[in-house]
């Protein structure tokens, strides 16, 4: 972050005629910075946004508390939280590039929770990591820390606990959408002496902690929905959604990746 008399001296530079490029040689500053400067020289930081709503002085809630419990689902998942050099923490949801849709949903709900705060993505081997910046990741996400997740305690707060109660499927598909899919699974079985073929929907959710699966198998409990543990491919991990009613409640709450 440069100072305000740093982007004074520096418009003041290219006021006498001075091509960005060498304005940008003599000071340090970058040709984009001092494009943005020439149309707006007050610093908006990171932290511009309204205040924090777990600083305030009677913490509450986020704004939108629907897209703050799918976005906890994300973060449960697929998300991470970590610390730049300028103190300024980022706020990272690893989305698959097969999944464009889901990539939208996450960083409207970031927006959502966040409404001024910028979001970009960042290209990866095969995903974008959906991003943005504040130094209140950790108020809105106390689940941050070091090391991996599934390596650590991992337990919601009160405040957490009650909006993933009152939007629990916002929840559910979050985790899904992380952590989970929709798969058609097929069987055979003998009828009239001749071997048949059925295909049939199951959603499964894969972690390897068992706090955040606790989470999951939790809210699906309060929502009446059937679930088993499942192990997959050698995998223990897995929580199963198979039975017909079930996955028919899944579908209209949740639905598949796209």
């Amino acid at each position: 972050m440069y100072d305000m008399g740093t982007r004074k001296r520096v418009l003041h530079l290219v006021s006498q005629g001075r091509s960005l490029n060498s304005v940008s040689k003599e000071t340090g500053v970058s040709r984009a910075a001092i494009r943005s400067w020439q149309t707006r020289i007050e610093p908006l930081g990171y932290d511009r946004a309204r205040p924090c709503p777990r600083c305030r002085d009677v913490p509450g809630g986020p704004e939108n508390p629907a897209a703050y419990s799918y976005l906890l689902g994300l973060y449960l998942g697929d998300g991470c939280v970590s610390l730049n050099q300028r103190g300024v923490y980022s706020l990272r949801i690893a989305c698959a590039d097969d999944w464009p849709g889901l990539i939208e949903a996450c960083a409207e709900a970031i927006l959502a929770v966040r409404p001024d705060n910028k979001v970009c993505r960042v290209q990866s081997v095969g995903c974008q990591y959906v991003t943005s910046w504040s130094k209140h990741w950790p108020c809105l996400f106390p689940q941050h820390g070091p090391g991996r997740k599934h390596e650590r305690k991992i337990a919601l707060e009160p405040w957490q606990q009650e909006i993933v109660d009152a939007h629990p499927w916002d929840f559910v598909r979050g985790l899904i959408h992380s952590d989970g899919c929709r798969i058609t699974n097929w069987t055979t079985r003998v009828v009239g002496g001749v071997r048949k073929r059925y295909e049939y929907p199951r959603y499964f959710f894969t972690n390897k902690s068992d706090d955040i699966r606790q989470l999951f198998t939790d809210t699906l409990d309060a929502l009446g929905v059937g679930w088993t543990h499942c192990t997959r491919h050698g995998n223990p991990f897995n929580i199963s959604v198979a039975r017909k009613a079930d996955v028919a409640l899944m579908d209209v709450h949740v639905g598949p990746k796209h």
